[in-house]
């Protein structure tokens, strides 16, 4: 979530498709090859979202995880039966995990917790930042070691007092980052020796060394600046190539970056003025899921983006990689 002083002062139209590049009848065929065109963004589910954020693909139940942080509900959305459900939790909810078939793991306000997600019953896993009156949870992914890395956010979006913490499956918490004014993306290359990781006001995407014997960070470096004219990156996914993609909120639209470089492959446009995040999912994880938010927005901005707060997909030729899952090491593959 961004603060109202952070807003563009224009927007982009709203668009359901992308325009595709097609040859005239009067054309000759052309001798270079052609990439294939790209889909077009779909919407997967429609809704009316606060505050809609944090998907993850459930790889073993083949759903969709995501949260509305504001209106308190942990959603799973099945594409195959196009069913989303919709979980109530006692707080704001900041994040949500896979674990066990029958469990998540979330971030409340108060806590982290492991839920059952048929009864909705908690428990508690790390009781971290419970006095701590000026932040509240908000993004967070597990590491390939099976950990939790999850942050805090100052609630006035004004203050750098937020935190990363890991948080290990016997609920041993520790803080890996402080200074933070709103912790969001969060991801690991495929070899695991890289951690990225975004504090949205910076507007820049950061890289760590990740050592996967210890599960900590070392040799904090920029790898990516967000232009200001294109949004303010919030959630994060990261494809079979290493390449970054970074909801842009205020900037409708997700934009793929080069990790190694930092230059924009590749933008997006999504029908949602604020774009949270996104997540690769499906069968072969070719389809990134996208998250949008109805909050902070103008009754004229409402109108032009009535399916702000929804759920998109698209499949941007590309493959992602597959999420790490709580208390499970995808070195050694144990399952809780």
């Amino acid at each position: 979530m961004i603060p109202n002083w952070l807003r563009l002062s224009s927007y982009s139209a709203l668009l359901l498709t992308l325009s595709l590049s097609c040859k005239s009848e009067a054309q000759k065929p052309s001798e270079e090859p052609q990439d294939p065109p790209k889909e077009a963004v779909q919407l997967a589910f429609e809704n009316k979202s606060e505050l809609g954020e944090g998907p993850v693909w459930n790889a073993k139940t083949q759903e969709l995880y995501w949260v509305d942080i504001l209106n308190k509900e942990l959603h799973i959305f099945s594409p195959d039966t196009q069913e989303d459900s919709a979980l109530k939790v006692p707080s704001r909810i900041g994040t949500v995990v896979p674990y066990s078939p029958r469990q998540a793991v979330v971030a409340l306000e108060d806590g982290i917790y492991k839920i059952n997600l048929q009864s909705g019953d908690l428990e508690l896993l790390s009781d971290v930042e419970k006095e701590e009156t000026k932040n509240r949870f908000n993004d967070g992914k597990c590491d390939p070691a099976g950990n939790l890395w999850v942050g805090s956010m100052n609630l006035a979006e004004n203050e750098a007092s937020g935190n990363l913490y890991k948080i290990q499956p016997d609920g041993t918490t520790t803080k890996m980052l402080d200074s933070i004014t709103i912790s969001n993306g969060i991801v690991w290359d495929r070899r695991a020796t890289t951690m990225y990781y975004i504090d949205t006001p910076t507007g820049v995407i950061r890289a760590f060394d990740y050592d996967k014997n210890t599960a900590s960070i070392s040799n904090e470096r920029v790898v990516v600046k967000v232009d200001p004219a294109d949004g303010f990156p919030d959630g994060m996914a990261i494809d079979e190539n290493n390449n970054l993609w970074v909801g842009l909120w205020n900037g409708n639209a997700v934009v793929q970056y080069n990790s190694k470089t930092g230059e924009m492959m590749q933008k997006v446009e999504v029908p949602a003025h604020n774009v949270t995040a996104a997540a690769f999912g499906g069968p072969d994880l070719d389809i990134l899921y996208i998250t949008s938010a109805r909050v902070d927005m103008t009754d004229e901005e409402l109108e032009k983006y009535p399916l702000a707060g929804s759920v998109f997909s698209y499949k941007p030729g590309v493959k992602g990689q597959k999420a790490d899952v709580f208390g499970q090491s995808r070195f050694t593959e144990n399952t809780p």
